[in-house]
């Protein structure tokens, strides 16, 4: 059965979303809050939507092993801390990992084991207008963010299974039954 479920995709896709509500439908499920480098966002708070870090911290965490992956993006840190995925599973709690294809690359060497899901947008013009629309990074940021898509567009095959995010409510439908099928495999 399996454990540990690796969602990625570009920014802007809409995982944040698919993953929040898989979770609605699916409580049994746990995600694990990912530690980052970047400033909380208006209405983000520690521990529930990530572990705030600073830069040295967050090193230093990496130096003795503290982190299962973790990644570089858009000029910031993330990872998933060791001990929140086995706090995670040693409840008995099937654990979501919502990160980014550095350490989903990372989790396929460590954790091979884990189902890989990656999230794909219908278009780039359709990933550009979420980034924009979203209004929390500045246009040099969103053109960074859309430069590193086209390069995790790329790696879509890698994955086991792809969820085109066209419509919300198909694209959660097809989430759930894909993690639902991995569970009772």
């Amino acid at each position: 059965m399996a454990r540990v479920f690796v969602i990625t995709g570009p920014s802007g896709v809409g995982k944040g979303t698919l993953i929040r509500t898989l979770i609605e439908r699916m409580p049994e499920l746990a995600l694990a809050v990912s530690a980052t480098t970047r400033r909380p966002r208006p209405g983000e708070t520690e521990g529930r939507d990530y572990h705030f870090l600073a830069d040295a911290e967050f090193e230093r965490r990496v130096q003795v092993g503290e982190f299962v992956e973790h990644a570089r993006y858009s000029g910031r840190r993330y990872g998933t801390l060791r001990a929140e995925l086995d706090r995670r599973l040693a409840g008995g709690h099937p654990v979501v990992l919502e990160i980014e294809l550095q350490g989903a690359r990372q989790i396929r060497e460590t954790l091979p084991e884990a189902v890989q899901i990656f999230i794909a947008p219908p278009g780039e013009d359709a990933l550009r207008a979420r980034l924009v629309g979203r209004g929390t990074d500045p246009p040099e940021q969103v053109a960074a963010r859309l430069a590193t898509a086209r390069e995790e567009l790329a790696a879509q095959a890698e994955f086991g299974h792809v969820i085109v995010n066209d419509r919300l409510e198909d694209a959660s439908d097809r989430l759930e039954a894909t993690v639902r099928e991995c569970l009772d495999g």
